[in-house]
Formats: C-alpha cells, structure tokens, sequence
C-alpha cells in the first residue's frame, strides 16, 4: 500500500484515511491536504505519484497547476492594495486602467472585476491559449472589449481572464506585474511555494497534470452568442496547454499558479486569522469584511448554476457547493478537477486540497468534497 506521508492533528484522522483510500483505490494519483488553524498546520499530508508512469513519487516539495485556486491569491492581491489605500473597490476601474473605459466600460468598477460581474468574461473569438501569455497585450485587448452583459446586474465566471483583469488593476497600481507582485508582497514575506509566473529554476518539481473527463457539453444545442459559449471559446480551455513550459512561466493570475496545499492554506491563513500570520499583517478586519459584501446571488451566466460572489471570494451556497458549510465567515473558491480553499473566519481555520488527477465537474470533484466535508466533520 502506498503510504501517506506528512503529519495529521488526531482529530482529522478522517481525512488521513480518505487520502489513503483514494490513493490506494487510484481514484488519486497524486495529491496533498492542508489544514491549518489559528495559522498552524494541523494537517499537511502528501502521497501517490507524480507521474502517470508512476515511477516518480509526490513529495513534500511537488507542485502543480493548481487552475483556478490561483484566483483566491490575486483576490489577496487586489485586497492588499486596499488596505495600503491604494485602490477602492467601489472606485471606476478606468480611475487606475484608463483605456478600460472604452466600448461602454467607464462605469465598470473594481468590485465588478473581483466578483465576475463586470460582463467581461472572456476574449472576443478569435482568441487562442498562447495569447493569453501576454500579460498585456491580452489584458490591452480586455480593455477594447465591449461588455457582455450589463456589468453588475448578474455574475459570469471570469474563467481564464479573471488574472489578466485583476493584474493589469494591481500593474498599474504599482508597477509590477501581478507574479512580481505577489511574490514580493504575500508568498515571500509569508514563506508559501506559491508562483504566478514559475522561475525556470523551479520547472522541475511540476507533476503534470491528467486532464478530466469532458464536461459533456452538447455545444450545438447551445446559442453561441451566449455568455457561456463565448466564455469557453475565447479561449477554448485546454488542460495539456498547462504541461509546457511556456504556460508555466506565463503570468495567468486566473489558472496557472503553480503550488500545493500547504502554500495555498499559509497564505490564505491570512484571512481566517484577522490579517495578520506569524508576525506577517495584510489585511484588517475591515479590509476582510470587504470579501462578504454580497455581489451576486444567481444563475452565473458561465457556469450556468446558482452562485454567490462577495468581492474576490464566492461565498457558500448550499444547492451548487453544498461540501462548504452554509454558514457566516466562510469563503471559499476552487480550481478546474477539483483543487480547493475554504476559508473559515469563525473557526481561523484553512482547509486546502491539490491533486494532479483532475476529476470531473467545475465546482469542486467528488474528492474535494469528501475532504472538505472530513475535514469540517472534525471540528
């Protein structure tokens, strides 16, 4: 039996033996969990193989693309900037990116970008993966981009724009780009093996990611002026794009950070904690409270199921995510096959989970909602 390395609080022995099972059974190939409470790592747990070869095991120090848990890390970002002061959520995006404004833009506002509602989902076709390594010249073509919808009247999920928005806001804030910024800001000063951006030095610990099973989208049925099929198509989503190096060293703040789940709990401790980890302060308790200001509560226009986004986070909702628990200072976001943060402000506690099988669905796979659960069942 492979084994399951790492430590586990007593309490969460639940969710040691749900890794275990799922490693054994090959449901995971290779994965790792993260809890952290009050800061500390209460569970930080890692097994299987990093290859599908099976030849080379997950260790300690594995990353991998973890898609879209990358969002909660430029929220952080955005929500940085708000409490040095520099940029209002409530504020015009075009006060900070100027050209923003055009084609009916000028009224979009930073919120608006952070929570999926700016009608800004995706590029107009034609629009292919390799574009969006371009920091700015996709986010420049963004900017020339009519809405879809009427920005703020309804959420769409900002797939694979969503970093290229927020960056470019962080970019003209402060003059670095949003991975500079990130790792000068939150993963150095916090210690977290978290990369918007991966240095060619650190190429070689990644584990490929396995693709899903398809979505099963019947795409003829479908209008293709819809929000949703502009949103998949522009560009169309690709899960072997992020086994290059050229993605990999691309700064996608939406879906190609590049970690685990014990760098992804350290940073969003951050937040379960009142702002402040280890002597490391970056948010307050106002700045936070930010993230359950209510945007949207609906059938996201992407996604095509109910929803709720706050400002960076979305908040839970017990019919389309009902592993989170429905209850106040939870926050939460995942990554395409299953990868997952939830934030627990009550409890200061982080539950995070990356694997490099990816599962089915687009709000969480059956495994992270057998861990979530495991790991909110304990406490």
């Amino acid at each position: 039996m492979l084994e399951i390395h790492g430590f586990c609080d007593d309490r969460f022995a639940g969710l040691r033996s749900a890794l275990q099972d799922n490693v054994t059974s090959g449901a995971e190939l290779g994965a790792c969990l993260a809890v952290t409470i009050d800061g500390e790592p209460v569970v930080d747990l890692w097994g299987g193989w990093s290859d599908t070869e099976q030849t080379v095991p997950w260790e300690r120090d594995t990353i991998t693309n973890v898609w879209s848990s990358t969002k909660t890390v430029t929220a952080l970002a955005a929500l940085v900037l708000v409490e040095r002061g520099e940029l209002d959520v409530y504020s015009p995006v075009a006060r900070y990116w100027p050209e923003f404004a055009a084609n009916g833009k000028q009224d979009v506002q930073v919120r608006h970008l952070l929570s999926h509602t700016s009608g800004v989902s995706g590029w107009d076709a034609p629009f292919a993966i390799e574009e969006m390594y371009d920091a700015e010249a996709a986010a420049a073509r963004l900017a020339g981009q009519a809405p879809w919808w009427e920005p703020g009247t309804a959420s769409g999920y900002h797939a694979l724009n969503y970093g290229h928005l927020v960056g470019e806001v962080v970019r003209r804030v402060t003059g670095q780009s949003l991975g500079q910024f990130v790792a000068t800001e939150i993963t150095g000063p916090l210690g977290a093996d978290l990369h918007i951006g991966l240095p060619a030095s650190e190429l070689g610990r990644v584990s490929d990611v396995v693709p899903p099973p398809p979505l099963g989208l019947d795409y003829s049925t479908i209008d293709p002026s819809s929000v949703m099929i502009r949103t998949f198509t522009g560009p169309v989503a690709d899960a072997r794009a992020s086994w290059t190096d050229a993605w990999r060293t691309a700064e996608i703040g939406g879906a190609n950070g590049h970690g685990n789940a014990r760098a992804l709990a350290r940073i969003q401790s951050v937040i379960a904690c009142g702002g402040e980890v280890d002597g490391v302060r970056l948010l307050s308790p106002a700045t936070i409270k930010l993230i359950f200001d209510q945007q949207s509560d609906g059938t996201d226009l992407v996604l095509q199921t109910p929803l709720r986004f706050g400002i960076g986070f979305a908040l839970p909702h017990p019919t389309s995510v009902p592993f989170v628990p429905d209850e106040k200072g939870i926050c939460f976001w995942g990554g395409w096959g299953g990868s997952q943060v939830v934030i627990d402000t009550e409890r200061r506690m982080v539950v995070s989970y990356v694997m490099n099988k990816m599962g089915a669905g687009l709000l969480g796979s059956d495994r992270s909602a057998q861990y979530v659960s495991a790991a909110f069942a304990a406490v």
